[in-house]
């Protein structure tokens, strides 16, 4: 995807905006969310039964080998719930309606945290895109220095003492706070000296496309009343270094940006992500501000959603984000992110009987545990095998699913391109980065989730990881 292009002077408008409804000019069939809710699920079990019935060869195989009982947990976390996840994430895009955007008369006025650590190579460019954003209403920008060991504060002054043609409702300042304290810590001292009801954070490596923080607050204002945190897009920005940012540009592309889309529709997005999200400040104050942990994020939102609070996602709200280039620095990320998830239920694990629409994402997020064990331990010795035409584990019924897998991204780009398209941009060409995230992607990244959860169970000491 191509980087957001560099707002110009002369293309600045911060005029008072007037009320528009921003959809695509056609009338639908109205469908309730609860209908949609119903008719993926539905779906999702016909597939399920469906793969069941199609599946007793494979499963009366394979009891001759390990058993009965093996047999059915293996292919249960082979392909019953995954087919069950994916047949329900592409029936609820198909069904899924962005709620219009309405623009409203006078734009509230927003607190934005950028929480940052040695991020001297790029906390300029963060910094540029902030000031240069489309948004009408007035903004500050809290710079908040987290004991940086590098040039980060000096470089920070020079830009915003150089920034010229910034949006002049846009005011920043630098808190630079000398010890290192850990980014939910910092998070917390910038939340109390945040002037406006409504903080936004944003990671110092960033660069927010020019109508970014417009589009995130327009969706805030559009959702229902009880949003009290929307999450923006989050993409890569540096996915032409190597193989590894290719393939992550197709992960926060497709996966994370669908998933993401499927749990807003049911009013509860799970993760507000640290890097680019929308909070109401009084209740960041009421659930303790961020936590002191590695997953602060998730940790949050699912306070937020205990407390019955919405959780929605602004899909074209982008953000462009710096992703880790070395395979140890990803492994890393996303054994911390699996660390966070397990936090989370630590924490929150009352929403698992919560009664709404979300609490099966919430059991979803449970099964990723027996998931990732079976396809590390159970489906990738399974690959290996079959190479030695031992067919037990992978074999024709492990073919036939890529239909599936076929139809079900291909859903994902067409609605993700439109989006893109909508905004002026484009989908680069990346056909190494998505056949890898098809065909290698789950072999590295499973096994280290399996790592991460590994970690927090024996009680491993926790580090950001990203330095």
């Amino acid at each position: 995807m191509r980087h957001a292009r560099v707002l110009q002077p002369n293309e600045k408008d911060f005029s008072a905006p007037v009320a528009i409804n921003e959809d695509d000019g056609h009338r639908r069939f109205y469908l309730s969310v609860p209908a949609k809710f119903l008719i993926s699920l539905l779906v999702a079990v016909a597939w399920t039964m469906l793969s069941v019935y199609l599946s007793v060869p494979w499963l009366d195989e394979l009891s001759q080998v390990i058993g009965r009982g093996f047999a059915v947990a293996l292919i249960l976390f082979i392909a019953y719930v995954p087919g069950f996840m994916n047949a329900f994430l592409i029936s609820t895009i198909l069904l899924d309606r962005r709620p219009a955007r309405q623009r409203p008369a006078s734009f509230p006025p927003v607190s934005i945290l950028v929480a940052c650590y040695n991020e001297a190579n790029n906390i300029a460019d963060t910094l540029t895109s902030l000031s240069r954003q489309d948004y009408p209403g007035d903004y500050e920008v809290l710079l908040l220095n987290d004991g940086s060991t590098d040039d980060t504060v000096a470089i920070a002054k020079d830009t915003i003492a150089n920034l010229s043609n910034h949006n002049p409702r846009a005011r920043f300042k630098i808190v630079d706070y000398p010890q290192n304290a850990g980014k939910a810590a910092v998070l917390n001292r910038g939340l109390d000296l945040a002037s406006h009801d409504l903080v936004v954070t944003v990671d110092g490596d960033s660069w927010l496309y020019l109508t970014a923080l417009r589009r995130i607050v327009e969706r805030k204002l559009s959702d229902p009343p009880n949003t009290l945190a929307v999450a923006g897009a989050v993409l890569v920005r540096n996915s032409r270094t190597n193989w590894i940012t290719r393939v992550q540009e197709w992960d926060y592309f497709h996966g994370i940006a669908a998933v993401k889309r499927m749990q807003s529709m049911y009013h509860g997005t799970l993760v507000a992500q640290g890097a680019f999200s929308l909070y109401e400040k009084q209740a960041l104050k009421e659930v303790g501000g961020w936590p002191e942990c590695v997953g602060e994020d998730i940790v949050v939102s699912w306070a937020l959603l205990e407390r019955g609070a919405r959780i929605g996602y602004a899909e074209d709200a982008m953000l462009f984000t710096h992703v880790p280039e070395k395979l140890k620095q990803f492994a890393l990320q996303r054994k911390r992110w699996s660390r966070g998830l397990m936090e989370a239920f630590n924490h929150h694990w009352r929403l698992l009987f919560k009664r709404r629409m979300t609490t099966l994402f919430i059991w979803w997020n449970l099964l990723f545990l027996p998931l990732d064990l079976v396809f590390t331990f159970a489906f990738i010795p399974g690959i290996v095998m079959a190479l030695f035409g031992i067919y037990y584990i992978v074999g024709i019924m492990t073919i036939a699913v890529l239909p599936l897998a076929f139809f079900w991204n291909a859903i994902i780009y067409r609605v993700q391109k439109k989006m893109l398209t909508k905004q002026g941009l484009r989908v680069r060409r990346n056909p190494i980065g998505l056949f890898s995230y098809v065909v290698i992607y789950s072999l590295v990244l499973q096994p280290v989730c399996v790592g991460g959860y590994i970690a927090e169970l024996i009680g491993l000491r926790k580090h950001w990881d990203t330095k």
